[in-house]
C-alpha cells in the first residue's frame, strides 16, 4: 500500500480537531500509517510509533511539523506509559491480539475522555493466514467496543486484501 491509499483509507474530519493531538500507532511496523495519520492531524501534534522491533520513520513524509517519536515495546504485554491520549490507531495489528478486550480496557485506561481508536482490519473472523491469526470483523469490531462503552464505531473506508479473502476497512471509534 502506498502512502496516499493509506491516507486515503483513514482519512476523516472527526480525528483532525483544530487542537495539537497527541496519538499511538500501535504496531506500526514500517510507519506507514503513522505517516498517513501525521498528514492528517493538525500542526505541533505528537505521534508514537509503537512496535516490539526498532523502526526508522520516514520523516520527510510529513508536510508539517508534526512528531513521530519511536517507542520499542510490546503493546499487548506492557502497558502503555502515557496518558491523557488523544487516540491510538491499530493499522494491521489488533488481528494479532487473542485476548482483543482485555488490550481495549488497558488502552481505555490511557484515553482522555473523548479519546478514539482508528482501526485497520480485515473483514473477517476467520484466520486469513499464519500472519493474520485473529482477525475481526467490522461486525464483530463494532460489538466489541459497544460492549466496552464505546457508542459510535463508524465504518471509514475499505480496499480489497492481498489475501483477496476479506476486505480492509478502516474504523473509527468513538466514546
Amino acid at each position: 500500500m502506498e502512502l496516499l491509499d493509506a491516507i486515503a483509507l483513514i482519512k476523516n474530519d472527526q480525528i483532525a480537531g483544530p487542537e495539537p493531538a497527541r496519538w499511538a500507532d500501535l504496531g506500526c511496523g514500517a510507519g506507514l500509517f503513522s505517516v498517513a495519520l501525521a498528514n492528517l492531524l493538525p500542526a505541533r501534534s505528537t505521534i508514537f510509533a509503537v512496535d516490539k522491533v526498532q523502526v526508522v520513520i520516514q520523516q520527510q513524509a510529513i508536510p508539517k511539523p508534526t512528531r513521530i517519536e519511536v517507542l520499542q515495546m510490546d503493546f499487548e504485554r506492557e502497558r502503555f506509559p502515557f496518558a491523557g491520549m488523544d487516540g491510538f490507531l491499530m493499522a494491521n495489528s489488533l488481528h494479532y491480539v487473542a485476548d482483543k478486550s482485555k488490550l481495549i480496557q488497558s488502552l481505555v485506561q490511557q484515553l482522555k475522555p473523548s479519546g478514539q481508536f482508528l482501526i485497520v482490519e480485515y473483514d473477517t473472523d476467520i484466520p486469513v493466514s499464519t500472519w493474520v491469526p485473529y482477525p475481526c470483523s467490522f461486525q464483530t469490531l463494532s460489538n466489541m467496543f459497544r460492549a466496552e462503552g464505546f457508542s459510535a464505531v463508524q465504518r471509514l473506508a475499505g480496499r480489497p486484501s492481498l489475501f483477496r479473502r476479506a476486505e480492509l476497512y478502516a474504523a473509527l471509534i468513538s466514546p
